[in-house]
C-alpha cells in the first residue's frame, strides 16, 4: 500500500466533504484504540476544527490513559484540535437503575453493552449539532462490511467513514506512518463495552488477520468445504458473524405498498 498517498487521499476527501457540506470540522470519540487514533489524526491533518471527546463508562484505566495521551499528542502537533471529557458513567448507571429488573443479569449484558455505544453516539451528535461539526466514524472494512462488529445506531451512527475501506492491518500501517503511539499500536483491539479487559479476539474467536483472510476467501467464492482444521474454523466464524449481522450492512427494509392498494375504492 502507498501509505503516504492513502493518507493524503483520505485527508483531501475529508476536507472536500466538510467544505461541500458547509460544516466547520469534525467531532470524534477517542477510545484509546487504533481506529479512533488513526481517524482522529487524519481529521486533524485537514486543518479544520477537530473536537475529541472522551466518554468513559466504567472504562479500564489503560483505555482512558491511552485516549488521554493520544489527544494530548494531537494537541501538541495540531493547533486545530480541542478536547472535551464527558463522564458518561453516572448517566449509564442511572439509566440501568431505571430499567425493570430481570431474573438473569447475563441475559441483558449484550443489550447494555450496546447501550453504552448508543449513549456515546448521542453525546457526539449533541456536540456536532451545537458546533456544526460532522461525526467521524472509526469503523474499518472488516468490522463494517465483513462481520458487522459494531453497534447499530451506536458507533455505527456516523456522518462519514474515513477508514471503512481499509482492512484492520492497513489501519495499523497508517497508524505507524502517522506516528501513533506504541502504546496504542501494541494494545490488543477491544470495543471497550464490557467494563473488563476482554479483547475483540476474545469475543469473536479469531484475529483480524484471520478474518481478513476469510473475507478474501469469501470474495473468491470459497466455502467451508474448501478448508480444514483452523482455516475451516475461522471461515465458519466469519460466516456466522457475516450472516447474523447482515442487517447492519444493508439499507433499512421498507414495506412497499402495491400501487393497487393506494388507489381509492371506486
Amino acid at each position: 500500500m502507498q501509505t503516504d498517498k492513502v493518507v493524503d487521499h483520505i485527508v483531501e476527501w475529508l476536507t472536500d466533504y466538510a467544505i461541500n457540506a458547509k460544516m466547520k470540522g469534525f467531532v470524534i470519540g477517542v477510545s484509546g484504540g487504533i481506529d479512533s487514533a488513526v481517524t482522529s489524526a487524519l481529521c486533524a491533518r485537514t486543518g479544520l476544527d477537530l473536537l475529541c471527546i472522551e466518554m468513559p463508562i466504567h472504562q479500564a484505566e489503560t483505555q482512558v490513559s491511552r485516549a488521554s495521551n493520544h489527544i494530548a499528542w494531537l494537541q501538541k502537533n495540531y493547533p486545530n484540535v480541542s478536547r472535551q471529557p464527558v463522564n458518561l458513567t453516572p448517566i449509564f448507571d442511572q439509566f440501568v437503575a431505571a430499567l425493570p429488573k430481570v431474573d438473569n443479569e447475563d441475559e441483558r449484558r449484550m443489550s447494555l453493552a450496546n447501550t453504552r455505544a448508543r449513549l456515546r453516539m448521542t453525546t457526539l451528535y449533541y456536540f456536532a449539532a451545537l458546533l456544526k461539526y460532522l461525526v467521524a466514524g472509526t469503523g474499518n472494512k472488516v468490522e463494517d462490511f465483513g462481520i458487522g462488529f459494531y453497534t447499530k445506531y451506536g458507533d455505527g451512527g456516523v456522518d462519514l467513514s474515513p477508514i471503512a475501506d481499509l482492512l484492520k492491518t492497513e489501519v495499523y500501517e497508517l497508524g505507524s506512518y502517522l506516528g501513533i503511539s506504541k502504546a496504542i499500536l501494541m494494545a490488543p483491539p477491544t470495543d471497550g463495552l464490557w467494563g473488563d479487559d476482554r479483547t475483540d479476539e476474545d469475543q469473536i474467536g479469531a484475529s483480524y488477520p484471520e478474518l481478513e483472510w476469510a473475507m478474501e476467501m469469501e470474495a473468491q467464492g470459497k466455502t467451508k468445504k474448501d478448508f480444514e482444521n483452523r482455516e475451516e474454523e475461522v471461515f465458519k466464524i466469519y460466516k456466522k458473524y457475516n450472516t447474523a449481522n447482515r442487517h447492519k450492512m444493508i439499507p433499512i427494509p421498507i414495506c412497499k405498498i402495491p400501487d393497487t392498494l393506494k388507489q381509492p375504492l371506486a
